[in-house]
């Protein structure tokens, strides 16, 4: 399952980081993940490094755009048919435009949008890009998250925009993409059973994203996309993030289905790392 050469509508497939200094943070994933590292915008006055594992992408690192706060933070991209007609759902379900779609070279077509809440995300229509090539291995996209206050309202609107369902389950409420599981499918064969053997619930094969309700009294903590890497040892990795520079927010701690830490890099953007546990898989959220 960790290959992808495709993506279908309404599933998250990419992500990258804006750092105000992109090139000093390269050794920190290097060391941490093992990405290797491309300048694959070297004539432009941007900054983009493709980071791959295996000679394949994995995420981008590049460089805080002008006019947006100098701050370091992850991106979340989902893909669609069309940019244009994702931003138009965006708006009719009461959501913002940051900016409006543009083309990326022959790479794709992309546009940077919000929920009614706040919560930031980017919509990807691919061109020669895909996405993420390889995701759910140390060091590759695991998974992504949406931190809200208010379930119901992102309910309504992600339905609106992605046809996303919202499935509650032990492990805390998850976005569920219904035919996702399908897709999967023809490429893994047998993967209905293997989920239903290891025990999930009714509809997890069909899950895209996760959902983090918090308290609507917390008005310090912005509603926002997170971002989750997979690791083999979560122990290890969080050793290795202190040593590299990175701090340790919170964990390693144990989660459904996982052991997981909240990590930040030297310049502040943050992370999950998540090891696979199969016998957490009866916690709750």
């Amino acid at each position: 399952m960790s290959d992808r050469d495709r993506y279908i509508p309404g599933v998250p497939c990419w992500v990258d980081t804006s750092h105000p200094d992109p090139a000093a943070v390269l050794p920190f994933y290097t060391g941490l993940f093992g990405w290797e590292f491309e300048d694959v915008m070297p004539d432009s006055p941007g900054t983009y490094f493709m980071a791959r594992l295996r000679g394949r992408d994995v995420a981008a690192v590049g460089a805080v755009q002008p006019g947006m706060p100098p701050m370091a933070v992850w991106s979340t991209y989902v893909a669609v048919a069309s940019a244009d007609d994702a931003t138009e759902r965006v708006r009719k379900a009461g959501g913002a435009v940051f900016v409006e779609p543009f083309d990326v070279l022959d790479a794709g077509r992309m546009a940077v949008l919000a929920d009614p809440e706040g919560a930031a995300f980017n919509v990807w229509e691919a061109k020669d890009n895909v996405g993420a090539q390889v995701v759910n291995e140390h060091g590759a996209l695991n998974f992504n998250g949406l931190a809200t206050r208010d379930v119901e309202g992102a309910e309504a609107f992600y339905g609106a925009v992605f046809g996303w369902e919202l499935l509650e389950i032990g492990a805390g409420p998850m976005w569920m993409l219904p035919g996702y599981g399908d897709h999967l499918e023809e490429s893994t064969p047998g993967l209905h059973e293997q989920i239903k053997a290891m025990g999930a619930p009714d509809g997890f094969i069909d899950v895209v994203a996760a959902v983090n309700p918090f308290d609507a009294g917390d008005t310090d903590t912005p509603a926002h996309w997170n971002v989750t890497f997979g690791v083999d040892d979560v122990e290890a990795t969080a050793r290795l993030v202190t040593e590299l520079g990175g701090e340790v927010v919170a964990g390693p701690l144990d989660a459904p289905w996982t052991r997981m830490a909240v990590v930040k890099d030297p310049q502040g953007a943050m992370f999950v790392a998540s090891q696979f546990v199969a016998e957490n898989s009866n916690l709750e959220a």
